[in-house]
């Protein structure tokens, strides 16, 4: 979207938004059909702008902007449905996933299937459901939409995955059997049960062990590829989950 144009109508979630001058605001917004994109809202901190209370965070939105540089002028905002507010773990989780986004995907590079999966992880926060299926979910979609891969066909020698074997997946190798030379000669690997491959294959998170294996995987993988860029949402999330232990 390097030319000028101007887009109406388009779904978005605001990520991030700081101030800029007195009265306006710099928000990173996740849309559906341009990607990542910075905006500029004008005059939304004023106290009667119609902006001001709909560029919130973790609300479902429809955006009218225009512009050909790499920060565009939001001209119009709207609520897009409703969504449950967020609160808690919850919050803290999707921040977590706002974190994602910013740190790991390109300005303007669109990705639809990528969207819909943060939207749903948004809707399920706000159902209640169980939260670290929920981001395993987004996780996995997240590495797959953004070319990363997950190697999940089969094992390093071509093999498929048997059940109650351990494995030792080594990134940008993909799993391999414990028992392989491959696999002894990478002692960083994160062991998983070939059952946990399997589920995570076909996207099944229900068993508890599979769930706990796929957290130390993806986590791992996304440590990876975010080459050493520290997570603050995290740190925020394993000193909580560590208060109750």
């Amino acid at each position: 979207m390097s030319l000028k144009q101007r887009v109406t109508q388009q779904p978005a979630w605001v990520l991030h938004a700081f101030p800029w001058r007195e009265t306006s605001l710099i928000i990173e917004v996740f849309t559906r059909d341009h990607g990542r994109i910075a905006l500029v809202a004008k005059g939304a901190r004023r106290p009667m702008s119609e902006l001001r209370g709909v560029l919130m965070a973790f609300q479902p939105l429809l955006l009218d902007f225009s512009g050909g540089g790499e920060v565009k002028t939001l001209a119009r905002g709207e609520w897009r449905g409703a969504q449950a507010p967020l609160s808690g773990r919850a919050l803290l989780c999707a921040y977590y996933l706002n974190e994602l986004l910013l740190k790991l995907t390109a300005r303007e590079d669109p990705h639809p299937a990528l969207f819909d999966a943060y939207e749903s992880a948004i809707g399920a926060m706000g159902r209640g459901e169980n939260l670290p299926m929920v981001l395993r979910r987004f996780e996995l979609a997240l590495l797959r939409e953004l070319g990363y891969g997950v190697m999940l066909d089969s094992d390093g020698s071509g093999q498929p995955f048997q059940p109650g074997e351990p494995y030792i997946y080594i990134t940008e190798r993909g799993p391999w059997l414990c028992a392989s030379e491959v696999a002894r000669e990478a002692p960083d690997g994160v062991r998983v049960d070939g059952q946990t491959l399997l589920d995570l294959a076909a996207n099944d998170f229900n068993r508890a062990e599979t769930l706990r294996e796929a957290g130390h995987l993806l986590r791992a993988l996304i440590h990876h590829h975010l080459g050493g860029q520290p997570l603050q949402s995290r740190r925020v999330l394993n000193e909580l989950r560590n208060s109750f232990y």
